[in-house]
Parts: structure tokens; sequence; C-alpha cells
């Protein structure tokens, strides 16, 4: 989940140990998006995806973190097609064979947060959005490459925003990636564009999540009436991948995983 944090506000090291704490969440999460990840098939609605995630969330020791944020009424985000991100739980919305659906998941524990997203296909998806959801997920672990001390912002964006270009996907703007710790959104932001060389400098013990939203057609958005959603501006789909990451010496740290997921799609995933 993503905000827009207009102020340069403090960024905060965490230790190994906070480091362990934060792990601790995004595995909490990571296995509520395999939960989800067994029940998605055409004529499941996203609120029983929202419902399962939260009763699983909760048999953890955790709290959906999402759940009340800024007034935000479920516990997953469920962005359907050409929804890019905050989508929300509906009995109204029912899956059907051909869609995509990004399920944006976190989770709260011993005063840290864990954040991830990943967009499941629903049945038999069209060759070309199927290529769009491998583009943006190889895209973030591309980010995910450069996400060591040393490193800056820009290297993140840039090595996404250059991966999607050349592909002919676009890169949105408005929506961004964020440090994650003892809140949900911290500082810096982080963006899925940007100069090699430019931006915060990244130092070892920062937690931040990187979130590539790529479109297979325009990179412009709209807001849906809800508040929330936010849809592409030309009705092509839109994919969304995220993880979050300890930035160490030398390589990045990932703290959440899409192992579970790919348990549970085995030889489906795209």
């Amino acid at each position: 989940m993503h905000q827009h944090i207009k102020s340069n506000r403090m960024i905060f090291l965490k230790s190994d140990e906070e480091i362990e704490l934060l792990r601790n969440c995004n595995l909490i999460v990571a296995k509520s998006l395999a939960e989800v990840a067994k029940l998605i098939a055409p004529g499941v609605t996203t609120l029983q995806l929202d419902k399962r995630a939260e009763e699983f969330i909760g048999d953890n020791g955790a709290v959906p973190n999402f759940l009340g944020y800024g007034g935000f009424p479920n516990a997953i985000c469920t962005s359907v097609n050409d929804q890019v991100v905050h989508g929300i739980p509906s009995e109204k919305v029912i899956l059907k064979e051909g869609d995509i659906v990004s399920i944006d998941c976190g989770a709260a524990k011993d005063g840290f947060n864990g954040d991830s997203a990943y967009t499941f296909c629903v049945g038999e998806v069209d060759p070309k959005i199927i290529d769009l959801l491998r583009t943006t997920k190889q895209a973030l672990y591309k980010g995910i490459e450069q996400a060591y001390e040393g490193k800056r912002l820009g290297d993140i964006g840039f090595a996404i925003q250059t991966y999607c270009e050349e592909r002919d996907y676009s890169v949105v703007r408005e929506m961004v990636g964020h440090g994650v710790g003892r809140k949900l959104h911290e500082s810096p932001e982080v963006p899925n564009y940007g100069r090699k060389g430019n931006g915060t400098m990244l130092k070892a013990g920062m937690t931040i999540a990187i979130e590539p939203m790529i479109n297979l057609g325009s990179r412009h958005l709209v807001f849906e009436n809800d508040g929330w959603t936010t849809r592409t501006s030309d009705r092509k789909p839109s994919a969304h991948f995220e993880h979050s990451v300890a930035i160490r010496r030398g390589k990045a740290d990932i703290l959440s995983s899409f192992e579970y997921v790919e348990q549970v799609l085995g030889d489906n995933e795209f």
C-alpha cells in the first residue's frame, strides 16, 4: 500500500533485531497472500479473499494494518484488471475467467509492519497480459538488485523504469513505494522511475517497500468515486508486485517472500 509523502521527514535506520521483527511481519503477509492464492478462481468475490486474509492474519497474532488506515475499510486491497491499486474488496466484485487481480496485503505485529503485493491470474489469461505480469515481477527484482548501501533511490527507479519501458510498458508516477517500519508508511518515497545516481543515498538499516505498478497502455491514472481505487485512464490492465526489503552492504535483504504463493500456484504460475 502506498501514499505520497509530501514532507521530507526523518528516515529511521533499524537495528538487526528490529529487522527480524519486520521479517516476521512480512512472513505473515507472505503466508496470507498464499492463503488468498488458494481461493482465487472464477466465481469468487474479492470480499471472500479479504475475509480469508483478515482471518489468517489474526490467527497468526497480527493485525491487518490496512484496515482503518486513513479510513480504508478492509484488510487487503483487491485491484482487478485496469484497477492499479487500492481496490476495495466487495461481494459485488466477482472474479471471472481471464481477469487479473492484484492483492496488496499488510500485517502489524510487535510494533512493526509488513507490506507485500502480488498480481494473480484468474483461470486462463491473455498471453499479452501474462507478459505484463512477468515483466512487472521481474522489474521488482531489477529494482531490488540496486537496493544496497551506497546506491541511491534513483538507481532503483531507473532500473525498474528502463526494464519496463524497453518492453513498451508504462510506469505509474503518482503512486510510489515507501519506507516501512514502526509505521506502514515512512520516509523515503521510493519511485519506480528515476535517474541513476540521483536521490537519497541508501544506508544499511533502511527498510523500504519497493512496488512497481506497471501498465499495459498509458501511465495515466484516474481515481474512482470511492476515494481509494485508482485505475488506468485508458482502461488497459495494470500489474503490481511489492516486496519489503532491508538495505545491507553488498546486497538487499528481502524481508517478504513470494515462496509460499509460488508453492500454491505451482506450474500454474505465469
